[in-house]
């Protein structure tokens, strides 16, 4: 495998894992939001990733992984939170109020599993860079 393709690869993962974070940082900003019908409240949003494949064969007649791919970005089908509050303006007729189906705990998870997945990506691209320049100066 060529350094430049891993440069490929670790630039799509970057991509990705960054598409991650802003998912990620969008579900923790509307954890709080207050809705009044169920069909208008944030629901937590999570990207969903798949292998590209490169069209050559790698040494064992299998298809070689080329990078990350976003597919989609879907939301998540776990019930929002129906809270009994009256006294709220935002409540519906019955006194509820709806809120977000946003795991806090589950969200920042996601977060430091992104983080460190785009630092290590980082890592990779910084070292493949050095490989090459040392390469380079081989020939000097």
């Amino acid at each position: 495998m060529s350094l430049f393709k891993v440069m490929d690869i670790a630039g799509s993962a970057l991509s990705a894992q960054s598409l991650r974070l802003n998912t990620t940082a969008s579900n923790m900003a509307n954890a709080d939001s207050v809705s009044s019908s169920i069909a208008t409240t944030y629901r937590a949003r999570h990207p969903v990733f798949a292998t590209m494949m490169d069209d050559l064969m790698s040494f064992e007649g299998e298809t070689a992984g080329a990078g990350v791919e976003v597919r989609a970005v879907i939301e998540s089908q776990a019930p929002v939170r129906s809270i009994y509050r009256p006294d709220h303006p935002m409540a519906d007729e019955n006194g509820y109020i709806h809120m977000p189906n946003v795991n806090m705990v589950e969200e920042m998870a996601n977060m430091m599993s992104a983080s460190r997945s785009y630092q290590m990506n980082v890592e990779i691209a910084n070292a493949s860079k050095q490989l090459v320049l040392s390469t380079l100066q081989l020939g000097v």
